[in-house]
């Protein structure tokens, strides 16, 4: 890559060097570029590397600083150099520092100067920042903007150039955030320079295209810098064509005037004495605070005590840790207040506030994982302690226990510069206990209630919902009761126990549901349906002897009996009644599946027939808004035909049984009625010894 060499148009004394000028027109052939050139000057702070930027996007050889002699002033007055490779024909100047410590406070003048030549004579100014001062009203550039404004608005007419603002050092910041705020800025500055009447209402887009670009650190990033660079040296190729970098060149004039034209604006400059440029001693503070804000911050972040705290936290708790970490900061905050002692006292303190800032950024990771290893200890500490707990005074005990040791941490790892706390941490700890609490409550109340209902519902006896219901509400209002008292721990208000109280009542009742779906379920509902048939008609047979075959029971009133007790079974199931109001449902049932003549005994006949099938429907009529339905009507229908289809066998085995036994009889009493007329029984005898005696009889023959 071939480097142009630079010449120094203008010394640091002020001088102009027309001669030198003069010779550099011929090496470089400027003259003959006609109205086909531009030209680009950089401005901003003494060491902000507005030569290495320049050499980098224009291949110039502008002398830079060395960064290991540190600080200090390299480009002194004013350097032009030929831009390398570029079309059009494009010439960089390199300027002096605004803020040049050699200079000293009070000898400004060419700086002033040196920043008005730069507006006059360029079509591109470069103006170079730093990242961090965008958005700082104390910021360096901020004063060098307001000369830039003040300049353009009091010497010169509307004529668009274009400011590139290069953002340098840029990090982790969104572009386009560092670019509103910048522009929000510049604004602001323009709206705040006094106006001369004549362009009182003149806006900012009329004088300058403002542009914004940032790099990344050439010291930190050097291969993504030069990358960064070699875009930003594109948008210099052919800068002057429509839709260019260069703005406004309607008033351009030939390069071969170029030498007269400097010349002359750098003399009207010169002679204007009454110009004001802003306070270089702010400038110099800003820059010299934030470097050693910038140092500080290293040392600390480097420091062994820091790096052994921020290892040993990782692993657990770590005793005295706010007050350890406090007193390292501490160290390095005082070191820099003895040493920007004499600058700014504003930016000082500005400056010592980003310092601490930046070093409680670094420190708030350790902090927040020394409070998460407390509310862990505290959380696991309680779950242990809950598990023991018998009553609510202790559960009551625990609780006080475990908020005050994690209290008691979190003063610990207090860190004294800073207005944190730990009311996140201590929410969330509250939150997991109520939790733990919760499902003890939880888990007493599943308990209590799962069983038993699932027995009660197993039984299907008339008064079960009665049963269910008081089962339910003794169990719910009892831990209720206990979750209130020790919830008290937690200074909670009323609205917040309220809601828990009512998630418990909503678990009690979720598990009461949930028992009833179960027990809905048409296989088992259909299963308890058929053993309760069964167990009446058996019971009815079993309990017929053989000595009451004369008064024995007709087996349709036994079938009656055995299919209202199963459709009960069906009616109970169907809907779950939490809270007692009369329903019709069995009545319904009653009437639509069995004899609409003859209705069980035991239930009040006060159901009207109606004129259509009231269980061809998918809801119960005259149901509470609290009962949840379970099975619907159609579905009762269609379970009660499957049940009649499956014990028309048992039926059928009753009757082939009782048949057996009218034929048994007979023989029984012919055999009985025989032996008599042949006197096998000698003694007078009752009924029942006939009987007796016929069936013997009977077996005997049976057997022959």
């Amino acid at each position: 890559m071939k480097m142009e060499q630079g010449m120094q148009l203008i010394d640091g004394n002020g001088k102009f060097n027309v001669d030198g000028l003069t010779d550099f027109m011929t090496a470089t052939e400027f003259a003959q570029s006609g109205l086909s050139y531009a030209i680009v000057a950089i401005i901003g702070s003494q060491s902000s590397g507005k030569s290495t930027l320049m050499n980098q996007t224009f291949h110039t050889n502008f002398e830079e600083m060395d960064a290991y002699n540190g600080r200090g002033q390299t480009t002194k007055g004013i350097w032009i150099a030929k831009c390398s490779d570029i079309d059009p024909f494009t010439i960089a100047m390199d300027f002096e520092g605004t803020d040049s410590n050699q200079r000293g406070e009070d000898d400004t003048a060419f700086e002033k100067q040196s920043t008005l030549f730069a507006l006059a004579i360029a079509d591109v100014v470069l103006i170079n920042m730093w990242y961090k001062d965008i958005g700082l009203e104390h910021a360096a550039s901020r004063p060098l903007l307001k000369t830039v404004f003040q300049v353009m608005k009091r010497l010169f007419k509307p004529r668009k150039k274009t400011l590139l603002f290069v953002i340098r050092d840029h990090s982790k910041t969104p572009l386009e955030y560092l670019k509103t705020a910048l522009l929000e800025d510049i604004e602001k500055i323009w709206a705040a320079v006094a106006e001369p009447e004549t362009l009182s209402s003149a806006p900012l887009r009329e004088f300058f295209n403002v542009e914004i670009t940032a790099l990344p650190s050439y010291e930190y990033q050097e291969e993504k810098f030069k990358e960064q660079v070699a875009q930003l040296r594109q948008r210099f190729v052919h800068s002057i064509y429509p839709g260019g970098l260069v703005g406004d060149r309607e008033e351009v004039e030939p390069a071969s005037g170029f030498p007269l034209r400097a010349e002359e604006i750098w003399k009207i400059i010169k002679d204007n004495r009454d110009l004001d440029l802003p306070a270089v001693k702010v400038m110099v503070a800003t820059v010299r605070c934030e470097e050693i804000a910038g140092e500080k911050l290293k040392c600390f972040t480097t420091d062994e005590d820091w790096l052994e705290m921020k290892e040993a936290v990782q692993a657990g708790p770590v005793s005295g840790f706010g007050g350890a970490v406090s007193s390292i900061l501490e160290t390095y905050l005082s070191e820099y207040d003895r040493e920007v002692v004499y600058f700014d006292q504003e930016v000082r303190n500005e400056k010592r506030r980003q310092l601490l800032s930046n070093a409680l950024m670094v420190v708030r990771d350790a902090y927040d994982t020394m409070l998460m290893h407390l509310y862990s200890n505290t959380v696991k500490s309680f779950k242990t302690s809950l598990k023991q707990s018998q009553n609510v005074a202790a559960i009551h005990l625990c609780s006080q226990s475990c908020m005050s040791m994690f209290d008691q941490g979190c003063e610990d790892a207090a860190i004294q510069q800073s207005e944190w706390n730990a009311s996140k941490f201590r929410e969330k700890l509250i939150c997991d206990m109520l939790s733990e609490m919760m499902a003890k409550y939880k888990k007493q109340i599943t308990h209590a209630l799962a069983k038993r209902v699932e027995s009660l519902l197993e039984a299907g006896e008339r008064d079960t919902w009665a049963s269910i219901r008081n089962l339910f509400e003794c169990n719910t209002e009892a831990a209720v009761s206990e979750f209130s008292d020790a919830a008290v721990s937690f200074n909670l208000n009323s609205s917040e126990i309220d809601t828990k109280l009512q998630h418990l009542r909503e678990h009690a009742r979720n598990v009461l549901e949930m028992k009833a779906r179960e027990a809905a379920d048409a296989e088992r509902v259909l299963k308890r349906m058929m053993d309760r048939f069964s167990q009446v008609l058996s019971h009815d047979e079993n309990s017929i002897s053989w000595y009451n075959w004369t008064t024995e029971r007709n087996l349709d009133e036994v079938e009656r009996d055995a299919l209202s007790e199963s459709l009960r079974i069906l009616s109970i199931i169907a809907a779950i009644r939490f809270d007692g109001m009369p329903d019709q449902i069995e009545n319904v049932l009653y009437y639509s599946l069995m004899d609409t003549i003859v209705p069980d005994p035991y239930l009040p006949n006060t159901f009207m027939g109606a004129t259509q099938d009231p269980l061809a429907s998918d809801t119960w009529e005259e149901v509470s808004p609290e009962a949840t339905t379970l099975l619907k009507p159609e579905d009762c229908k269609s379970l009660w035909m499957n049940f009649i289809e499956q014990i028309n066998p048992m039926v059928t085995g009753a009757r082939s049984r009782q048949d057996g036994r009218r034929r048994t009889r007979s023989y029984a009493a012919a055999a009985a009625t025989a032996a008599v007329a042949t006197g096998a029984g000698a003694a007078v005898v009752g009924p029942a010894a006939v009987v007796d005696a016929g069936i013997v009889i009977f077996l005997r023959a049976m057997r022959l």
